[in-house]
């Protein structure tokens, strides 16, 4: 059955394009029901009516969201994470983008982009809560939004030129985990941020494997580096995109928004696309393992979740909670089943983490390396805002040391977080799955905020989860905040903006406007029949 499409100028109602595909237009009906998350007619916590199967492409929308990615990979060329020596540019007329008002320019278009590119999301956001859109648009508007950014440079950050610094270590038969891309000469060494060019690779032996496979192929060539290691990562947003929807049956939540928080949201985009980010690995390996366990496939799933560990090794902290649905599928008494599902379940874990090294051939040590990014002082990482913030007002009255409140906070943040993590865990105890899930994702969004340094993409990672669960209004409202916020946070060629007050201001307030405008089509009121018009 097809979805009432939305009307508007010259759009007559009913009307569809050949094949019998109903075209959905921009301008939202207004509603009589003043909440658009609850009504009668029959629209769920999720905010997406589910009395008839969503058929409806947003084309305008999608095509909005296209015009923004092409905007954000064009100034990118200017204002990304360029390459030192850009073969692209060099030689030719339009080298001014880099540099001086040039570069702003360029800044102001990635901006542009990322501010239409949000936009579009945002009434992808309608659509789908409204039961106009289905899972079939959302995936359509997830490809046309990432073909743009997987074709340009790296968006607000350098990060892959230190991935495929990692991959050439071991090739020229050096330990990766021992030393920087700087031990290496040449241009990928030359390309990574200096903040880490002497760092050890801080992930796990799969990612060591895949960025030497990539390297292997594009050697010194830069620019097929960079899309060669989009491509290996893609997979992860392959994984993400079967999974989300299925995930979603199982947990009452609806799976066209589980695809437009998860996979549509421009933090996947524009960092882990358009950066890239291997965090877009680790969460569909996370996702899959989860939802293969859920089905009672306990140990692939624990081996995908590993693999995602292998990645990087955030994705473990799931895998308790994991445990808990694995043993609610034995029988036995309550304890025997937990001491049964965590008994295979940890020898499956050390297998799987074990064979990946043998295949990478590395040692174990990016384990002292995991605090490398600890570095990165940003007060979007919770105890380190705190600790700045002790340490200014101290500074009024003496002059104290940094570290020593740095420190002093981080370490707090940390016991903090493992307090949540262990309650969290303990009161998903009865294994039922929505219970466990939630309860996880709760974990993993106190580690984007409470370890020692926090970066835009570490959200995903809660995404990933919390996406498929029964969302209410309050909840993809704040996701949409937080998404809008974070997604430029930083500069578009990585540098840190966070201490930029006018930036950051300017920031809030749009994402103030995002978020007010998933709920209203005319959120500043400008429309006399947009006013009060829900969506």
């Amino acid at each position: 059955m097809s979805s009432p499409p939305i009307t508007g100028p010259g759009d007559e109602p009913g009307s569809s394009e050949p094949g019998g595909r109903t075209r959905v237009t921009e301008r939202p009906v207004e509603r009589a029901h003043p909440d658009p998350v609850a009504n009668a007619s029959g629209t769920g916590a999720s905010g997406t009516s589910r009395t008839a199967k969503a058929t409806g492409i947003p084309g305008r929308t999608i095509l909005l969201g296209v015009i923004g990615a092409c905007l954000a990979a064009l100034g990118a060329l200017g204002a990304g994470g360029i390459l030192v020596r850009d073969p692209i540019l060099s030689g030719t007329s339009l080298t001014w983008i880099r540099f001086g008002h040039g570069k702003n320019l360029a800044e102001l278009v990635v901006y542009l982009g990322v501010v239409l590119l949000v936009w579009a999301w945002v009434r992808l956001g309608r659509h789908v809560r409204a039961g106009r859109v289905g899972s079939r648009g959302v995936l359509l508007a997830i490809t046309a939004w990432c073909v743009p950014v997987m074709l340009g440079p790296p968006l607000f950050t350098r990060d892959v030129y230190s991935y495929l610094g990692q991959g050439l270590l071991p090739l020229e038969g050096l330990d990766t985990y021992a030393l920087g891309p700087a031990a290496v000469d040449g241009p990928i060494a030359e390309n990574v941020a200096w903040i880490w060019q002497t760092t050890p690779a801080p992930y796990g032996p799969l990612f060591i494997l895949i960025a030497k496979g990539v390297v292997a192929i594009s050697g010194h060539n830069m620019i097929a580096g960079v899309l060669l290691m989009r491509v290996a990562l893609i997979g992860g947003l392959l994984m993400l995109c079967w999974t989300l929807p299925r995930l979603a049956e199982r947990l009452g939540g609806n799976p066209s928004v589980a695809l437009w928080i998860g996979a549509a949201n421009p933090l996947v985009v524009v960092h882990l696309v358009g950066g890239p980010h291997n965090d877009l690995m680790m969460v569909g390996l996370l996702a899959l393992g989860t939802l293969m366990v859920m089905r009672r496939q306990h140990v692939l799933g624990i081996v995908l979740v590993t693999l995602g560990a292998a990645i990087k090794i955030q994705a473990v902290v799931v895998l308790p909670f994991l445990v808990w649905i694995w043993a609610r599928h034995l029988k036995g008494t309550e304890l025997s089943r937990f001491v049964r599902a965590a008994g295979i379940g940890t020898g499956v874990f050390f297998a799987a983490f074990a064979a990946c090294q043998l295949v990478a051939n590395v040692s174990l040590g990016w384990i002292p390396a995991l605090s490398a990014n600890s570095v990165v002082l940003n007060w979007t990482s919770l105890p380190t805002g705190a600790g700045q913030l002790a340490h200014g007002i101290a500074s009024w009255f003496y002059s104290p040391s940094h570290s020593l409140y740095y420190n002093t906070a981080r370490m707090l943040g940390m016991a903090l977080l493992g307090y949540i993590a262990l309650r969290q865990w303990w009161l998903s105890r009865d294994g039922e799955e929505h219970n466990v899930i939630r309860r996880a994702a709760l974990v993993m969004l106190g580690m984007s905020v409470l370890l020692q340094t926090t970066f835009p993409w570490y959200f995903t990672l809660a995404l990933a989860l919390a996406a498929a669960l029964p969302l209410s209004r309050w909840a993809s409202t704040v996701i949409v905040f937080g998404s809008a916020f974070q997604i430029a946070i930083s500069y578009p060629d990585g540098d840190a903006a966070s201490y930029n007050h006018l930036h950051v201001a300017v920031l809030l307030l749009l994402s103030l406007l995002a978020a007010k405008s998933l709920l209203r089509n005319d959120p500043l009121g400008f429309s006399r029949k947009g006013k009060g018009a829900h969506v």
